[in-house]
């Protein structure tokens, strides 16, 4: 008891040796007393195997007895899944890839958004089994474009205006990345508008504004806002045409425009064309071009043609236009004379028809019809060229067998039985343009022809007929072309083209139905048939 006494001295405030009763107690008092023992408050199963288990080595159970506030790192082994987990933030496998997200649902956001570069936010439910995932990726179909985030929603940019797309997630972490999700439902992606472009033509203290219009970006176009510059002046409409006022004559301006609609505004465009707003009126070249006369012994003179290089038509003002016809072949043997072409006019300028081809001299007209035979001489011309001469006298000589003269050009007249012993091809025409600005020729003679060896000859460039039974070509005042024996051949008819710069003002209307272009820094107005034009 020697033992015991002492151990109980130690641990009992007594100073007696105490006895076995008493040493009991002490122990007994002091594992009372001692609440924690290294961190350990349930003293009193310290020792015990189940504590030493469940503490210091792996707890275990199902799932809805895992600790509620474990450390980062430690272990449970779920008796419900029989899987050994790990707590990092959540629990989950170890040394494993994390799991499939699942539900992704794709929203279109499109506030604000560039013209191809939509954007969509994809939502997920994140996968509740498998390794930790540390970020999520979203793909795209089609185009493969991706978002990358730590949690749902995640969002993907970059989307092509007006397209369809379906999106997978795919779960990323230390240890690998999970399959892709099954694919979202299919949204469109929509923007603003693709910018539009602009032309403009000017007017008196205005401009009308054409306006080109992207693709809509998947949403309608609800309104276009209009900048002058200089001035800075902006100014909105719902329509493409727009008349842009509060301009100032002889200032020279260009124009941007933005396209509007419910998901916001787009890029402007390029500045348009400038233009010089008019005070009263432009200053147009005129080519006016009258019907070419009818051949049949001799070819027909051309049309008369008039060519103005700046002529001033008032704004507000209307000029009538009359397209004269072809004049009709003579009649082969019958004595009926043919006809000289028609008169073209714009408002003040007047172009003679060409004159007809006859049985003897050439008959006069804006460009001369050939003679026929023994010292017949071509007709004379008002505002072309004399047709060609046959026979002898001043224009040539040689004389009969059947030889016809070639009609007058309004560029050359037809050469004389001297230079061409054998007939005579048209006198060539003159050179303007058309209403697409290529260079191109107007009122040819018509071709001369030998009767005594057949040979035709070539009608001159610019709608002359050929001297084998052609007639003049439309819209060019060309003469008709010599008989082969039968009937007359019909000269060309005219035609009156204007053009003038675009960036002055546009006709405000037009009769006839004219052909309009613009092209080259001009605007074209090709008549051929009567009508009228207010600028």
């Amino acid at each position: 008891m020697t033992r015991a006494r002492d151990v109980a001295n130690v641990l009992s405030t007594a100073t007696n040796l105490a006895t076995d009763t008493e040493t009991a107690a002490a122990i007994s008092s002091h594992n009372s007393s001692t609440t924690s023992v290294h961190g350990i408050s349930d003293t009193a199963a310290l020792a015990t195997q189940t504590y030493v288990q469940n503490n210091k080595g792996i707890n275990k159970g199902n799932t809805a007895s895992r600790p509620a506030s474990p450390a980062n790192g430690d272990l449970y082994y779920n008796t419900e899944t029989s899987i050994l987990e790990v707590y990092d933030g959540g629990w989950w496998l170890p040394n494993t890839a994390p799991g499939i997200p699942t539900s992704p649902v794709a929203t279109n956001q499109p506030s604000g958004r560039a013209y191809n570069n939509g954007s969509a936010s994809i939502s997920f439910t994140p996968a509740t089994s498998g390794g930790k995932a540390t970020s999520y990726t979203v793909t795209s179909t089609p185009g493969s474009y991706t978002g990358s985030g730590s949690s749902s929603p995640v969002t993907v940019t970059g989307l092509q205006s007006s397209t369809q797309y379906t999106y997978t997630v795919a779960a990323v972490g230390p240890l690998g990345t999970s399959a892709a999700s099954a694919a979202s439902a299919s949204i469109t992606a929509t923007t603003v508008p693709q910018a539009p472009s602009v032309s403009v033509v000017g007017a008196s203290e205005s401009a009308t504004i054409t306006i080109t219009p992207g693709a809509t970006g998947g949403s309608a176009i609800t309104q276009y806002s209009i900048t002058s510059n200089p001035a800075t002046t902006t100014q909105t409409t719902s329509n493409t045409t727009y008349t842009f006022t509060g301009l100032t004559n002889g200032t020279t301006y260009t124009f941007t425009a933005t396209a509007t609609n419910a998901n916001g505004i787009s890029a402007a465009s390029t500045a348009s064309n400038s233009v010089i707003p008019n005070v009263a009126a432009v200053q147009a070249e005129i080519l006016v071009v009258a019907g070419g006369g009818g051949g049949q012994n001799g070819g027909g003179g051309a049309g008369g043609l008039s060519y103005h290089s700046s002529k001033t038509l008032a704004i507000g003002t209307t000029y009538t236009i009359t397209v004269g016809g072809g004049g009709v072949g003579r009649a082969v043997n019958t004595g009926a004379a043919g006809s000289n072409g028609v008169n073209s006019t714009f408002g003040d300028i007047t172009s003679i028809g060409g004159g007809s081809a006859s049985i003897s001299s050439g008959t006069n007209g804006g460009s001369g019809s050939g003679g026929y035979s023994e010292a017949n001489f071509g007709g004379s011309a008002t505002q072309g060229n004399s047709g060609g001469a046959t026979g002898y006298g001043n224009n040539g000589s040689g004389g009969g067998n059947g030889r016809a003269g070639g009609g007058g050009g309004a560029g050359a007249a037809a050469p004389s039985y001297a230079s061409a012993p054998d007939g005579q091809v048209g006198g060539a025409g003159r050179q303007y343009w058309d209403e697409n600005g290529n260079s191109t020729f107007y009122a040819g003679g018509g071709g001369g022809r030998n009767y005594g060896n057949g040979t035709a000859f070539n009608g001159g460039a610019g709608g002359g007929g050929n001297g084998d039974s052609s007639a003049g070509t439309a819209n060019t005042g060309g003469g008709g072309g010599t008989s082969a024996g039968g009937s007359g051949n019909n000269g060309g008819s005219g035609i009156v083209i204007l053009r003038y710069p675009s960036t002055s003002s546009s006709a405000t209307s037009t009769t006839g139905s004219p052909t309009i272009n613009t092209t080259g820094g001009y605007r074209y107005y090709k008549f051929t048939s009567n009508g009228s034009i207010t600028i």
